[in-house]
């Protein structure tokens, strides 16, 4: 019995060594809870009464003996500080605080037994704690990525030689790498992209021989080129060096990593001729050496990359031919070469493969025929060969290619007809043939056309024959352009079909007989173009149908009749052309027509009325034509009284502005304006004007950080001073006109300003947080929470609302972008910069501009086209603000092609829900999907491409702050308390989170 008792008693005596042990760790993760703060409850279920049970927590785990092994804290949307308690953990084998918000550096943790840290895409600042460093010996996986690290990277990570992961990208270290981090021999990925790295990379990285991932690129600008030692890397099956600043040329060596199957070294300054040793790189799939200052021929030697699917090569300075060995690359999906001097033809056999989807030669010197062989085996989806020199006719067999989506091969001598079934291809979104030699007709009277087309670009060709009647069943057409041409006919009635038509130009044809009525079916047209055909008959008085028409040009036509007086009602209307016709009558007057000029109208002798000669005859009303007997002498007196009074006019302005010259003698002095009770003078402006002080530039002037004796900080604008015959202010007017009368929480503050007639200098509050954009569209966008964001939405709202509806007379800001606006300490939104604001006179009228003003990518689509602005552009611009939130992009430059953030996003959201989450930037969290679909309607609706169909300010307000409620089904009957309780989380409280 006794060795019996004494096993009892030694089971006894580990069980109580166990609990003791436990209840240990499990009070050092209730101490690691109270340093946190858990805004969502995450960590709820740690509690002090159950603290022996700890190994049942949320994101806890245990061996066998009870022993935290594993925290696993990813995703919970924690921050405040990791308390240096955790060193109590000795057994952790797996830390991981991944995706949360912690704002505090990592503290100076001595875990000898850990073996992965993973401490990535936090708000961390300040640089990892040394000492936790030199302790952590048995460190395998260190990665960091996307914090707010500064400082220069540790060097004490080369101490750690058994790490096999370090990522330390995406934060704000600076320095160079330290060139000890090449004695990490067992290190198998190296991540260091994303900083403001500087200085050479270090040949010392060569000799890390397990080496398989290595990323040095993104933001950070190296002194110098790509070292050769890189050479050595012979297991390194990825190398990312892009947009670093490298010059130089590529090394040989590099031809000696057999393993790689990805080269990307675009976006440099990388010169001179392509190494034919990258030939030897048998494995390689992808490489990039686009957007660098390369010259030369594409080697021969690409031939033997039999495993390539990718060769980027556009924006450099090659020239020479495409190798014919490209086109029997048996891997080969996409080939750009785009923007060089290449000459020569395609290689006859690309597309053979069966592979290729892509394929862009556009702005080289190529010639030859098209191969027809492209779609072989039907997945090209992309054909882009502009501004080439290719001839003879379009292969036929891509009339049959069902997977084409983009076909752009304008500018060039193509000649033949268009392939049968080009129109009928179930993907084909965009057709673009204008500017070659294209002959026959457009289609077959009989031929099927697919719903799916919508731009259909033939300007400048020689297609001829009637426009087909199946042209109506082209139902998804948003852009028809076939100007140029020599089509012939009359228009047929079913155009009246595309529903969806925004622009349409039949200009330069030999189109006869009358416009169809039905034209003003397409209620959404706002470009019509008929000018220079054949047509007769009178203008359709059905015009007035159409709400949004903003261009009509009817010129060098036959037409008959009077110009139909309802047309003055379409407020929409910002263009017209008439001109040399054979319309009589009056010409209207009222409405957008008192806006026109006499071009509009002349070349019709029998019109009379404004900028034209006096009507001399009575006017029949019914049809707004000429009818016989005479006029009053009220239009004579009329214009006689308006001469008098111009002239009384320029005489006041003559005799104001001398003496407004008399009064401004040549000075030089400073002279300080100032809408508030200010605390410095000019001279303490002047002393901010250092280059350490700039805090922006923009296309205006410079921006300098400045501040008062009381410490208060401000910003200072420098604009060119307006001086003697100059006609440009810059800008400087229109802002203290705007700035100086506005008082809103909403609106940045002017302070004052100082003058004299060489310099300006705007003086207004300080804003720390910087410009939306740069917080969206910098390193650290992921770090602007979703909250912030609609926020920051409603707040910018409020600010343009006022402009908009409060102010006398309303002003339109003319560019609006998310640079403009402004976050102070506490991230409230301010609307800065009225450098381009105009004031507007009466609500709902519009301004015409010698010039486009704004920022690409903003403009709305009729101000760029007619120079007429109105408050609805502002609200367009506003839109494409409340989609960079969304997606966390740029309006511009992200899409490749010409295509804006508006065009992305309409393609990529046919599917609402599922799109929006398509589109959603990747670096939020969790954000509460009800409220992401609200704002990206509210957003839609302000980019509609008709003004009229987009709401006020207010509205916009009164929507973003009024969002609706998450509904509950309240009939449906729950299949289990599970799902129960899921309906009840997504009624009435906004838990319906979408994680990302």
């Amino acid at each position: 019995m006794k060795p019996v008792m004494m096993l009892m008693l030694l089971f006894l005596v580990m069980a109580a060594v166990i609990s003791c042990a436990g209840s240990n760790e499990g009070e050092v993760l209730l101490v690691l809870k109270a340093a946190m703060e858990d805004p969502e409850g995450a960590l709820d279920g740690w509690n002090e009464s159950d603290v022996n049970n700890y190994c049942s927590w949320n994101g806890v785990g245990c061996d066998g003996s009870y022993t935290i092994v594993s925290l696993d804290l990813t995703n919970m949307n924690l921050s405040g500080e990791i308390s240096p308690d955790i060193s109590h953990l000795q057994s952790l084998v797996n830390l991981s605080l991944a995706v949360n918000r912690f704002n505090v550096a990592f503290p100076g943790v001595k875990v000898a037994a850990l073996r992965m840290l993973n401490i990535s895409n936090n708000n961390f600042t300040g640089t990892v704690a040394a000492d936790a460093l030199r302790e952590l010996s048995r460190l395998e996986v260190l990665d960091a990525y996307n914090n707010n690290f500064s400082g220069p990277l540790p060097v004490e990570v080369a101490a750690l030689r058994k790490l096999r992961h370090l990522h330390l990208g995406g934060s704000y270290f600076t320095g160079s790498i330290p060139a000890a981090y090449g004695n990490l021999s067992s290190l198998e990925y190296l991540g260091l992209n994303g900083n403001a790295l500087s200085g050479a990379i270090p040949a010392e990285l060569g000799r890390l021989g397990n080496l398989r991932h290595l990323y040095l690129g993104h933001f950070n600008v190296y002194d110098g080129g790509v070292p050769a030692e890189l050479g050595n890397l012979s297991n390194l099956v990825r190398l990312d060096m892009s947009d670093c600043g490298l010059t130089g040329r590529i090394p040989a060596e590099l031809s000696n990593l057999r393993s790689l199957d990805s080269l990307f070294l675009h976006v440099n300054s990388l010169e001179g001729p392509i190494t034919p040793a990258l030939g030897r790189l048998v494995a390689l799939k992808s490489l990039d050496l686009s957007f660098n200052q390369l010259t030369g021929e594409i080697p021969q030697s690409f031939s033997n990359l039999t495993s390539l699917t990718l060769l980027n090569l556009f924006r450099n300075r090659l020239h020479g031919s495409i190798p014919e060995a490209i086109g029997d690359l048996p891997s080969l999906e996409v080939l750009n070469l785009w923007e060089n001097n290449i000459t020569g033809s395609i290689p006859e056999r690309l597309g053979r493969n069966g592979k290729l989807k892509v394929l862009d030669l556009s702005s080289d010197k190529l010639t030859g025929l098209i191969p027809p062989y492209l779609c072989a085996g039907n997945n090209l989806e992309s054909l882009i060969l502009l501004d080439n020199f290719f001839f003879g006719p379009i292969p036929q067999t891509l009339g049959a290619c069902k997977s084409l989506t983009r076909l752009r091969m304008g500018q060039n001598y193509l000649n033949g007809s268009i392939p049968t079934g080009l129109l009928n291809l179930p993907k084909l979104d965009l057709i673009e043939l204008q500017n070659n030699y294209l002959t026959g007709n457009l289609m077959p009277d009989d031929i099927k056309v697919s719903a799916k087309l919508s731009q259909l670009i033939l300007s400048n060709n020689m297609l001829s024959g009637a426009l087909p009647r199946n042209i109506g069943d082209l139902s998804g057409l948003q852009v028809l352009f076939l100007d140029g041409n020599e089509f012939s006919g009359s228009i047929p009635p079913e155009i009246g079909n595309l529903k969806h038509l925004g622009k349409m130009d039949l200009s330069n044809n030999k189109f006869s007989g009358q416009i169809p009525e039905e034209i003003s079916r397409c209620k959404i047209l706002s470009i019509v173009d008929l000018s220079s055909n054949e047509l007769t008959g009178s203008i359709p008085s059905t015009l007035i149908q159409m709400h949004i028409l903003n261009y009509l040009n009817m010129s060098r036509n036959h037409l008959t009749g009077g110009i139909p007086k309802d047309l003055e009602q379409m407020q929409s209307l910002t263009a017209v052309d008439l001109s040399y016709n054979n319309l009589s009558g009056v010409v209207p007057s009222g409405g957008q027509f008192s806006l026109f000029n006499a071009s509009s109208f002349t070349g019709n002798p029998d019109l009379c009325g404004p900028y034209l000669r006096p009507c001399t005859f009575q006017v029949d009303s019914a049809t707004n034509s000429h009818a016989k007997g005479s006029i009053s002498c009220t239009v004579k007196l009329v214009l006689v009284i308006g001469l008098l009074l111009c002239s009384l006019v320029f005489a006041s302005a003559a005799i104001i502005k001398a003496r407004a010259l008399k009064r401004n003698s040549p000075s030089r002095s400073w002279k300080l304006t100032a809408f508030q009770r200010l605390d410095f003078t000019c001279e303490n402006v002047l002393e901010c004007l250092k280059e350490e002080n700039i805090i922006g530039k923009g296309g205006a002037g410079i921006v300098y950080k400045g501040s008062m004796h009381s410490g208060e900080e401000f910003a200072v604008k420098r604009l060119p001073g307006i001086g003697r015959g100059s006609s440009n202010d810059h800008g400087f007017a229109a802002e203290i006109q705007t700035l100086g009368r506005i008082r809103h929480r909403h609106i940045v503050r002017l302070l004052g300003f100082c003058s004299n007639q060489e310099i300006n200098l705007l003086v207004y509050e300080y804003m720390p947080n910087g410009s939306l954009g740069e917080l969206l569209h910098g390193k650290k966008g992921g770090h602007l929470e979703w909250a912030t964001r609609y926020k920051i939405a409603i707040e910018a709202a409020k600010g343009l609302c006022y402009l908009h509806h409060d102010c006398c007379p309303l002003i339109v800001h003319r560019d609006v972008k998310s640079n403009n606006i402004l976050l102070d300490s506490d991230f409230e939104a301010h609307v800065a910069d009225f450098g381009l604001a105009k004031f507007l006179q009466d609500s709902g009228t519009s301004e015409c501009m010698s010039s486009i003003a704004g920022s690409y990518g903003y403009i709305a689509p009729e101000y760029a086209y007619t120079l007429k602005v109105d408050e609805k552009s502002d609200v367009y611009s506003f839109g494409v603000v409340l989609l960079e939130l969304i997606t966390g992009r740029r309006p511009v430059g992200e899409f490749g092609d010409g295509v804006d953030i508006v065009q992305w996003v309409n393609k990529m959201t046919e599917s609402r829900k599922e799109g929006v989450v398509n589109i959603l930037d990747q670096r939020l969290s969790t954000v509460p999907l009800h409220e992401v679909m609200h704002v990206f309607s509210v957003a839609m609706v302000c980019v509609e491409e008709q003004s009229v169909e987009r709401p006020t300010m207010r509205e916009v307000v009164q929507m973003l702050t009024d969002p609706p409620k998450v509904k509950t089904c309240e009939n449906s009957v729950p299949a289990s308390e599970e799902e129960e309780a899921k309906e009840s989380d997504g009624a009435g409280n906004p838990r319906d989170l979408l994680s990302t």
